[in-house]
C-alpha cells in the first residue's frame, strides 16, 4: 500500500506553468508539479534537463519568469505577476520587489533544502551549523534548538560529532549533517538536490538510508536524483524531465518497467545499460 493512500487528495504543493530562461537558454517550459502530504516525488533526467531549476523554484531560491507555486494554507506565489511588476514603473517595481521578497520568504519558511555540496559553514561546529536556522531565522530559544539538534544528530548516528568541524567529517557525514540541519527547521517540505552526487560511491548508501527512513516516517520530499534504484524503491511518483519539460510522470513501476514515451525509454537504457 502506498504511504500516501491515507492522505487521499491532501495536496501540499502545487506548481503550475513554471517558466525560466537564462538569457537565450529556455531552461523550463511550463513545468507542473503536484505533491501530496507524505509523498516522495523523484525528479530524474539528464544533466541540463532542468531538474535543479525546478527544485529551486519550489522554494523561491530561483525566481521563475512565469508560473504559480502554492503551498496548502499559503503562500501562493505568482511569479508571472512578479515579473510584470518588475517591468512596470518605479513605484510598481518597488512595491513588487517588497511583495516578492515576502512571498519567497514565506515559501522558504515552510520548506528546507539539502544541497548537493552540503553548504555547511566551515568555521562552525556541527552543532552550530544545525542550530543556526532555528535560532537566527525562527527565533527559537538556543536551549530548545540545541536539544532538538542533539536528538536529530543521534538519530543519524552523529552524536559523537557534535563539536567537530565540517573538515573533520567524511562527505557522507557532512551530508547527514546537512539533512539534520534541514530537519531542525521542522519544514512541511524537504527538497533534496542530488544529495549523493558529490559523494564517493562507498558513502552513498549511508545518505540514502537516512532518506529512506525519512520517507518511511511520512516526510514530504521532492528529490532530484541520479540514483534510479532509490527512485524505484522509495518514490511514490517519478517525473522524467527532458529539455525543460516533464516528458512523463507516473508510479515507479510504470516509469521504470514500461515507460510510455520513447525519450524516457532511451534515457533509462543509457543509464541502466551503459555498455549495451
Amino acid at each position: 500500500m502506498s504511504r500516501t493512500e491515507d492522505f487521499g487528495s491532501d495536496i501540499l504543493l502545487t506548481a503550475r506553468g513554471i517558466e525560466k530562461s537564462f538569457g537565450s537558454n529556455h531552461v523550463l517550459r511550463g513545468v507542473d508539479v503536484q505533491v501530496r502530504r507524505g509523498e516522495v516525488v523523484a525528479l530524474i533526467g539528464a544533466s541540463g534537463s532542468g531538474k535543479t531549476t525546478v527544485l529551486r523554484s519550489l522554494n523561491g531560491l530561483e525566481t521563475p519568469d512565469a508560473g504559480l507555486v502554492e503551498l496548502d494554507g499559503g503562500p501562493a506565489v505568482d511569479f508571472g505577476a512578479q515579473a510584470a511588476a518588475r517591468a512596470g514603473g518605479w513605484a510598481a517595481r518597488r512595491a513588487g520587489a517588497r511583495r516578492a521578497k515576502v512571498e519567497r520568504a514565506a515559501l522558504r519558511d515552510r520548506s528546507a533544502m539539502v544541497f548537493q555540496h552540503h553548504n555547511l559553514f566551515p568555521h562552525r561546529t556541527v552543532l552550530e551549523n544545525v542550530i543556526e536556522g532555528p535560532c537566527q531565522v525562527q527565533r527559537i530559544p538556543r536551549a530548545t534548538a540545541i536539544g532538538r539538534a542533539e536528538e536529530l544528530l543521534a538519530r543519524v548516528g552523529l552524536s559523537d560529532k557534535r563539536d567537530a568541524y565540517p573538515h573533520e567529517l567524511s562527505g557522507g557525514q557532512q551530508q547527514r549533517v546537512g539533512i539534520v540541519r534541514a530537519l531542525a527547521l521542522e519544514p512541511d517540505l524537504l527538497l533534496f538536490d542530488e544529495p549523493t552526487s558529490a559523494l564517493d560511491p562507498e558513502l552513498v548508501g549511508e545518505v540514502l538510508t537516512v532518506m529512506k527512513e525519512l520517507a518511511d516516517e511520512g516526510w514530504t520530499m521532492v528529490v532530484v536524483t541520479h540514483e534510479l534504484q532509490f527512485a524505484r524503491q522509495v518514490a511514490d511518483e517519478v517525473l522524467f524531465l527532458d529539455g525543460g519539460v516533464v516528458v512523463e510522470r507516473g508510479a515507479p513501476a510504470q516509469i521504470f518497467s514500461n515507460p510510455a514515451e520513447d525519450r524516457t525509454r532511451r534515457f533509462l537504457d543509457r543509464i541502466l545499460h551503459p555498455l549495451d
